[in-house]
């Protein structure tokens, strides 16, 4: 049976109030990255700074995915939870530049991805990512962490580029 682990340390989950306003709300978020339905994964951010950020995705059963992952036994899969992960990174290291719209974010790797809990419709995903390093050259190296209520549901360390666009 799959096991559900509790945080040991509940200060490591961060805040989420679903009543205060967005950093950045859907629009602006849409300005920034390329991704669009299906394929757009971050709801809204509640957090942003030079090192950090927070993003929210709902899920909802009407997520294309669910027809075939798996009938009768909605999971979201794992990595679209690690592309949500990735694109909150993304609006993090967009947000070094003064005109975000003019690059583009590049997954390039992602190292020591667990999945510790079972996404289903009706969960919330609190999205955290961290620079482990300052941005050098337009490359970014982030801890990534997926946290539905307290509990963790995914983590990766997560490389990427950003480059302007041609």
């Amino acid at each position: 049976m799959y096991k559900e682990p509790h945080l040991k340390n509940r200060a490591n989950v961060p805040p989420y109030d679903p009543g205060a306003p967005a950093v950045c709300d859907i629009k602006q978020i849409t300005r920034m990255l390329p991704h669009r339905y299906p394929f757009q994964m971050v709801d809204k951010i509640i957090h942003l700074d030079a090192k950090s950020i927070i993003g929210v995705k709902n899920v909802t059963i009407n997520e294309p995915f669910f027809q075939g992952h798996f009938p009768g036994n909605p999971i979201m899969p794992g990595v679209l939870q690690v592309e949500a992960l990735a694109q909150t990174g993304g609006v993090l290291v967009l947000n070094t530049v003064p005109d975000p719209e003019n690059y583009l974010t590049y997954f390039l790797g992602i190292d020591g991805c667990r999945f510790r809990k079972m996404v289903v419709p009706g969960d919330t995903l609190v999205l955290h990512c961290e620079l482990l390093a300052d941005i050098k050259r337009g490359f970014s190296k982030m801890q990534g962490r997926v946290f539905v209520g307290e509990q963790l549901a995914c983590e990766a360390i997560m490389l990427a580029q950003i480059s302007k666009k041609q």
